[in-house]
C-alpha cells in the first residue's frame, strides 16, 4: 500500500509523499483489493481516501498522476451540491482543476460502474465528466449512496447508461466533507457589462 499526501483549500490542494513513519490507520474493513491512500489536506481538515487502483486503474492512475504533479495545489471545493431527499446532509462536494488549461491532462477512458463495480456509496470518489470518456481533473465525493450516478446498462441515453467512474472512497474525514459541504458558498462578483 502507497500513502501519497496533497492539500486541497478548502476548500485546497498540494501534493507530497508522507514520511515513511507517518501511518494512518486502516478502516475497520480493510480492501479486498489493492488500494493506494491519499491524504487530502483542507484548510478545514484532512480526508484520507482509498483509491481502487485495482478495480478503477485508469481512473486512479489519474487522480494520482495530477497529485503527483502538483496540478491539485491551490484548487479549491467549488460546488456542494445538496440533495433534499433521503438521509441527510446528503449530496456532494465537488473540487479539482476546474478545466484550467494549466492544469488539465488529456481526458481518460471512461471505467463504468458496471465493469469496476466501484458504486456510488457514502464517500465515494467520482470523475466529473462532460460526456463518458471526457474527465480530467475535477472529481466529486458523496455525502449518501447516489444509485443514479452507476452505470444503468438498460438506459439508452448514455449518460445514463455509462454513468460516472467511482474510483475510491473516503476512509477518514467524512465530517470534513460533510463541513465543507455545510460551509457558505462564496459568490463570484458580478461581471459589468
Amino acid at each position: 500500500m502507497m500513502l501519497k499526501r496533497f492539500a486541497l483549500a478548502a476548500p485546497l490542494f498540494f501534493a507530497l509523499p508522507l514520511a515513511a513513519q507517518e501511518v494512518v490507520e486502516e478502516p475497520e474493513h480493510a480492501p479486498e483489493w489493492e488500494t493506494t491512500l491519499v491524504v487530502i489536506e483542507t484548510s478545514m481538515g484532512d480526508i484520507t481516501v482509498a483509491l481502487e487502483t485495482e478495480r478503477a486503474p485508469v481512473t486512479a492512475a489519474n487522480f494520482l498522476r495530477y497529485a503527483d504533479e502538483d496540478r491539485f495545489d491551490g484548487t479549491v471545493f467549488y460546488r456542494a451540491m445538496p440533495l433534499a431527499w433521503g438521509e441527510q446532509p446528503n449530496g456532494l462536494i465537488q473540487g479539482g482543476t476546474q478545466n484550467h488549461p494549466d492544469r488539465i491532462l488529456d481526458p481518460i477512458a471512461h471505467e463504468p460502474t458496471s465493469e469496476t463495480g466501484v458504486l456510488h456509496e457514502r464517500g465515494t470518489l467520482s470523475m466529473a465528466r462532460f460526456d463518458p470518456g471526457t474527465a480530467t481533473g475535477d472529481f466529486s465525493i458523496m455525502l449518501q449512496k447516489q444509485i443514479g450516478m452507476d452505470a444503468d446498462l438498460d438506459n439508452e441515453d448514455p449518460q445514463f447508461h455509462d454513468g460516472f467512474a467511482a474510483f475510491g472512497h473516503v476512509v477518514e474525514g467524512m465530517e470534513v466533507v460533510e463541513a465543507i459541504h455545510a460551509a457558505p458558498t462564496p459568490r463570484r462578483p458580478a461581471k459589468a457589462g
